[in-house]
């Protein structure tokens, strides 16, 4: 679905963790109580990518290609029943930087990011999104927790 009706806008990131899944409920939820579109943004970075660098070009692209379709898949399938407008954005880049600036062009009433509550080595090494963008963000930022995790 398209958002462009003039409304007000949401921007929330997503990827294929529990906690992203449960930010994008949430700005669905938020969206349609203040009458938004949702903006849904996943910067493709290296968590899509196959882990063996050795791996040959044609089975990286495949890899990547299924990855990002199954993400989008997922975005499309939770929105299903989401009766007012929205969008899906994967675009290269860094996820923080890439929901700041289309926060910043939409003009976006907040941006909604997941966030974990136990971090991994792996995660400290990578960054935190939802830090990332907490700290760029000239916009209000929603930090959501699965708590089904828990």
């Amino acid at each position: 679905m398209s958002a462009s009706s003039g409304a007000p806008v949401l921007v929330v990131g997503f990827d294929d963790q529990a906690a992203s899944l449960a930010a994008l409920r949430t700005a669905a939820d938020l969206a349609l109580r203040l009458g938004a579109d949702l903006h849904v943004v996943h910067g493709i970075d290296a968590r899509d990518e196959p882990v063996d660098p050795d791996t040959d070009v044609g089975t990286w692209d495949t890899y990547k290609h299924k990855a990002l379709e199954h993400l989008r898949v997922q975005v499309e399938q939770t929105l299903a029943a989401h009766p007012g407008a929205w969008t899906y954005h994967a675009a290269n880049g860094n996820p923080a930087k890439l929901l700041v600036r289309i926060a910043d062009e939409e003009q976006a009433l907040m941006i909604v990011v997941g966030t974990h509550r136990h971090r991994s080595l792996a995660r400290m090494m990578r960054g935190s999104v939802s830090r990332g963008v907490a700290r760029a963000a000239h916009h209000p930022v929603l930090l959501v927790a699965d708590f089904a995790g828990r």
